[in-house]
């Protein structure tokens, strides 16, 4: 059962991180922005942002095969190199550890994406996390009716 429905109880927080998401909407490919959203709400155990950006990449084009290959990427021949980095980055900024995001993994991404790119990439990563911890805290539940 949902313990809470944060968009009713802190709107104006709600609304900040509704925010964030306009902004990696209108700045990060959609493609890849799919596939670290899936890969960190997969890490996370997010069932209800599994859900729902399952269904937003299907329903925008994006092929179930990808979609399933997400939780096995690096065995998986379906990403090119951009998709790879950024799955990578996706699951170091995810995890976090005392030592942060290891230099490689910064690097490798580095090579193949913008400055402002990658920037990009990062707040796209952090607002999914900020997502994920929303909805995993507040116990919310993917829709049975869709």
């Amino acid at each position: 059962m949902q313990r809470m429905n944060i968009a009713k109880v802190a709107p104006e927080g709600y609304q900040a991180v509704l925010g964030l998401e306009k902004y990696i909407h209108a700045n990060v490919d959609g493609r890849v922005l799919a596939l670290v959203k899936l890969r960190a709400s997969i890490m996370n155990g997010c069932a209800f942002c599994v859900d729902m950006h399952t269904r937003d990449a299907l329903a925008a084009g994006e092929s179930s095969r990808r979609l399933f290959a997400v939780a096995a990427w690096r065995e998986a021949p379906f990403f090119d190199e951009r998709e790879r980095t950024a799955l990578e980055l996706t699951e170091a900024v995810t995890r976090l550890g005392e030592h942060g995001v290891p230099d490689e993994v910064w690097d490798a991404a580095a090579k193949v994406w913008s400055e402002k790119e990658l920037a990009d990439l990062l707040v796209a990563i952090a607002t999914i996390n900020v997502w994920n911890r929303i909805a995993v805290t507040s116990r919310t539940q993917p829709p049975l009716d869709v």
